[in-house]
């Protein structure tokens, strides 16, 4: 592992400022970028860590704070600790935060986090890669359909609904996707059940899309993020060795 730099930087959308967070190892020189999505908690110290781990791999990771249209990062309080108990309060709070992200929104916000990393000193010139965490899985699907000029190497874990029947289901732009993809499913995750399982993994088939689609054992919905009852360190390392494998096939 490297030395690493973290900043807080603003990324201009179209719609405003995203506040974020970007880290990438110290001295210079550019390297290969991530995009990494936030889970519905946000931009927080959990997640902050989370990208130090990846630029001390050697990558340049912004974090951007996708609900910026509702505030800065926290949108919401949140204790250090994130137990079952606080969870109800929590999401009765985000809930129509999280629905105001459209998938046009989101999108067009992808668009300017990727042109932002583009401009950015620190990142290598070409495709980057994405990372995506409970609803940033969804995001991380759907941002490699829609830009896929843009985006190498995509991978989500934990992610919910990511192949339902609904007509706007991040799985219907599987088609469009050049991109090598990784997803580390939940097991037992009622957002992600074994029918949308198999419904993402025939999709991404049909489509030649390259592609591997796990279940983590006894992992439950949110396994990675230690700031939670849900984590899993077992399960988090395991996340680890497949994302750093996807990246370093990529670059």
């Amino acid at each position: 592992m490297t030395a690493v730099q973290g900043t807080a930087v603003d990324v201009p959308t179209d719609e405003g400022t995203a506040d974020a967070y970007l880290a990438h190892p110290a001295g210079g020189s550019p390297h290969p970028a991530v995009l990494l999505y936030m889970d519905a908690f946000g931009l927080r110290p959990q997640l902050r860590n989370m990208a130090d781990r990846l630029a001390g791999a050697g990558y340049t990771v912004l974090v951007p704070n996708v609900f910026y249209r509702h505030g800065p990062a926290p949108v919401v309080e949140l204790p250090e600790f994130i137990d079952p108990g606080a969870r109800p309060d929590i999401f009765q709070r985000l809930g129509p935060i999280m629905r105001s992200l459209t998938p046009d929104r989101a999108m067009r916000d992808a668009g300017a986090y990727l042109r932002w990393l583009a401009q950015c000193p620190a990142a290598a010139d070409g495709p980057v890669a994405l990372t995506g965490y409970c609803m940033g899985a969804g995001l991380a699907l759907r941002t490699a359909g829609t830009y896929p000029d843009r985006v190498a190497a995509a991978a989500g874990f934990h992610g919910g609904n990511l192949a339902t029947d609904g007509p706007q289901s991040p799985h219907l732009v599987a088609g469009d996707i050049t991109a090598e993809l990784y997803f580390g499913h939940a097991d037992h995750d009622g957002s992600m059940p074994p029918q949308q399982q198999e419904r993402l993994t025939a999709a991404l088939t049909a489509a030649g899309v390259r592609h591997r689609c796990e279940v983590y054992g006894d992992a439950p919905h949110g396994y990675t993020q230690a700031d939670t009852a849900a984590y899993d360190a077992e399960a988090t390392e395991r996340h680890w060795a497949a994302l750093l494998d996807l990246l370093k096939r990529t670059f």
